[in-house]
C-alpha cells in the first residue's frame, strides 16, 4: 500500500463485511427480478470489482455492461460537472436495466444516468450501490439495493480510488491527512 507523508488509511468495512454483504444483495436482488435476464451497468472505474463478485452471486442469467463517467476529476469532491467518458455499447430499450455504482454521495451522477437511461425506454432501472453517503446528498436519488450507509467521509478500496491509488485494496478505508 503506497502512502504518501501526511496520509493515514482507517479500515472503515472489512474484506469479510463486504464479501457478506455481496452475497446478501445478490439473493435480494435475484429474489426480486426472478429468473428474468438483468443487465448490469457498471460505473467505471470504481464499481468494477463490486459488479464482478454481485455477477457471480446472481448466477448465469446476467450481461454485464459498462459506461463510465466522472463528476470528480482528481480531487476529493465533486465538481458538479458529469461528464461521459463511454456510453453503452448495447440496446437497452425494453430491458431490465441495473446500475451498480461503488458509490452513491451526492447523488448528482445517479440522477445524470438515470435521466439518459430512461430515455432509452428499458423495461426497468434500478440502482445498486456498494456505499451510500446520505449525508451528502444534493440530488435526489433513488436507490433500490444499498450496501452500506457511510459518514460523509472520502473512502478508498475495494474499487474506490484517489488519484488511481487504493482500488486493489480488499477492504473499504477512510482516507486521512494526518496533518
Amino acid at each position: 500500500m503506497s502512502l504518501f507523508p501526511g496520509e493515514h488509511l482507517d479500515v472503515l468495512i472489512t474484506q469479510d463485511q463486504i464479501r457478506l454483504k455481496v452475497q446478501q444483495l445478490g439473493v435480494k436482488i435475484r429474489a426480486d427480478y426472478g429468473e428474468k435476464e438483468i443487465i448490469l451497468v457498471a460505473v467505471l472505474k470504481g464499481s468494477y470489482l463490486f459488479v464482478a463478485d454481485l455477477a457471480r452471486e446472481l448466477g448465469l442469467n446476467v450481461k454485464i455492461e459498462f459506461c463510465q463517467v466522472s463528476s470528480y476529476n482528481e480531487g476529493k469532491s465533486s465538481t458538479g460537472v458529469v461528464q461521459i467518458r463511454k456510453d453503452l455499447d448495447i440496446n437497452i430499450e425494453g430491458r431490465d436495466v441495473l446500475i451498480i455504482e461503488d458509490i452513491v454521495d451526492t447523488g448528482l451522477t445517479l440522477k445524470f444516468l438515470k435521466e439518459m437511461f430512461e430515455v432509452r425506454r428499458p423495461s426497468s432501472v434500478k440502482v445498486c450501490t456498494l456505499l451510500s453517503k446520505p449525508e451528502a446528498r444534493t440530488h435526489d436519488s433513488l436507490v433500490d439495493y444499498v450496501g452500506f450507509e457511510i459518514p460523509n467521509e472520502f473512502v478508498v478500496g475495494y474499487g474506490l480510488d484517489y488519484g488511481e491509488r487504493f482500488r486493489t485494496l480488499p477492504y473499504i478505508a477512510i482516507l486521512r491527512d494526518s496533518s
